[in-house]
């Protein structure tokens, strides 16, 4: 086991050799300096501290002032205060600052052993009790996994996989998460199956669950009230896991009434999901009913760029009585300021939908970006990164001027998205979509192993650009590649998010309804 590592700064730190020695003796690290700015260095150099000793009065920078600047790098960096004044103001600010424990001059080692047992203890009893919890679950779900689930005991065994994702993370108990993780591929290996024998009955009998073309009349137009406003919020790529970690914070104004799901249709992918929504039609009802609003893959121009037509259509067609609705679609943060200036404004109509495109920027850029691929490196990262996002976004500080009123708030997606990591190979005619997850084109090579294949694109209610089109669908957590600069690619996009394909985290997705507090 590796040594817990101290960072003790005390302007007086040679007076602190007996306590140093003591802590040694019982097997700890400890880096001395003598000041708040070789503090803040070796924080910045040791990514693995444990925990901080700080003392409060150093010339230079303060004991307080260097706390800040730890806390605002290394929010969970557990920090001691220690000082010789009393007195309360002092404390006070440093308790405000989410000190960990405070000690007064003259420490002695039993004092400080005692603080360090409480610290690094309590992150080790509930690391193990996290690890010893899951394990005693690992058994049940993997029989679950196996045993011919429906759609929505599909739904229960991601919300546990989901949650002990979260519980994981903040316990960081890596073992347990790399056996996590392969459970979570052995679902979605389990999940690919069930998904390609039943996906066209539920399309072509409508025994499924619901799904993205039916779910305004499913799940939004039955809540919608004479007497409060109500507010949809479609966060483009928005992940299950992801509105686990940003519930939290909307909950602080919005009580939860009913947390609920759907299904993503195929492709998971947001020309087609979206406008399935907005429509409340599948894409080839679109295409025959509404042919100057559909465009396919390869067609020039933007393919959502009539989702507010779409939208009117089908609250004319399905609500038939007046209301009064709202469209917008937030794609910068000028528009997104916009809508956060006029939130207020949107209690006036009876629906207003906002489709937030964010989180769907972010994976993209992070697939282009190296610096995003650092700050998103895995799911945990991932996020975290959506959850700090959120906590800074214009539409959160929209959200908590709006609960000033009586509104109800809906949050749903479109489609999510899974981290790729198994290439797969495709040969296909320069007419093919350059989709990692989906392709569609004519005379397709690829392995059967890995995709479901739609050789008739209106069994799918898909539409066929070409009389030969075939479609086809990664499962699990694999990638299409061409066989040229196959090497290149396969190390350019490996590990990142991509959609329009099948796993638990592209297909089930969230749709929440909340109230204001």
């Amino acid at each position: 086991m590796d040594k817990i590592k101290i960072l003790w700064a005390d302007d007086e730190i040679d007076l602190l050799k007996p306590q140093l020695l003591f802590l040694e003796k019982k097997g700890y690290e400890v880096i001395p300096v003598t000041n708040g700015y070789d503090a803040l260095e070796e924080c910045e150099e040791n990514n693995d501290l444990d925990v901080v000793f700080l003392d409060e009065s150093m010339p230079g920078i303060t004991g307080l002032e260097t706390l800040a600047k730890i806390k605002e790098s290394y929010p969970t960096l557990p920090v001691v205060m220690i000082t010789k004044n009393e007195a309360e103001t002092v404390m006070e600010e440093a308790l405000g600052s989410q000190i960990t424990d405070y000690l007064i001059k003259p420490v002695n080692p039993n004092q400080i052993l005692l603080t360090l047992k409480k610290i690094i203890d309590n992150k080790r009893l509930v690391r193990e009790k996290t690890s010893s919890d899951y394990q005693q679950e690992f058994r049940q779900i993997l029989m679950e996994i196996n045993s011919g689930l429906d759609y929505e005991q599909w739904v229960d065994i991601y919300k546990k996989i989901i949650n002990w994702e979260i519980k994981i993370d903040d316990s960081n108990s890596t073992q347990m998460g790399d056996i996590l993780s392969m459970q979570k591929s052995e679902a979605n290996a389990s999940f690919s199956k069930y998904v390609i024998n039943n996906y066209m009955d539920w399309i072509g009998k409508g025994n499924g669950p619901v799904m993205s073309h039916n779910l305004m009349q499913s799940k939004i137009f039955p809540h919608l009230k004479d007497d409060v406003p109500t507010i949809v919020l479609l966060l483009d790529n928005l992940r299950m896991d992801q509105w686990k970690v940003i519930e939290p914070i909307i909950s602080e104004v919005f009580r939860m009434e009913e947390e609920d799901y759907f299904y993503s249709i195929l492709p998971t992918a947001t020309q087609y999901s979206r406008n399935a929504i907005f429509a409340g039609m599948m894409p080839s009802e679109i295409e025959k009913h509404y042919p100057e609003w559909w465009k396919n893959d390869n067609d020039e121009g933007g393919k959502n760029q009539h989702e507010h037509d779409l939208l009117s259509e089908q609250v004319r067609r399905i609500i038939r009585k007046d209301i009064k609705f709202d469209y917008h679609k937030v794609t910068n943060v000028h528009y997104a300021k916009q809508v956060q200036d006029r939130i207020l404004n949107y209690t006036n109509n009876d629906l207003t939908v906002i489709v937030y495109n964010f989180i769907d920027m972010l994976s993209h850029a992070r697939t282009e970006m190296e610096v995003l691929k650092e700050l998103a490196g895995d799911e945990k990262a991932y996020r975290s990164l959506t959850r700090s996002w959120f906590e800074n976004s214009p539409i959160w500080a929209a959200l908590r001027r709006v609960a000033e009123r009586d509104v109800q708030l809906i949050i749903t997606t479109d489609h999510g998205t899974i981290r790729v990591n198994q290439p797969s190979k495709v040969i296909g005619d320069r007419e093919t979509t350059t989709n990692l997850r989906y392709k569609v084109g004519k005379n397709l090579q690829y392995d059967r192993r890995d995709v479901l294949e739609v050789r008739d694109p209106a069994k799918a209610m898909l539409p066929r650009p070409n009389v030969s089109s075939t479609f086809i669908f990664a499962k699990e957590d694999k990638f299409f590649l061409y066989p040229n600069n196959y090497n290149y690619y396969h190390n350019y996009y490996k590990d990142t998010f991509q959609h329009g394909g099948i796993s638990l985290e592209e297909l089930i997705c969230p749709v929440i309804r909340m109230r204001t507090r």
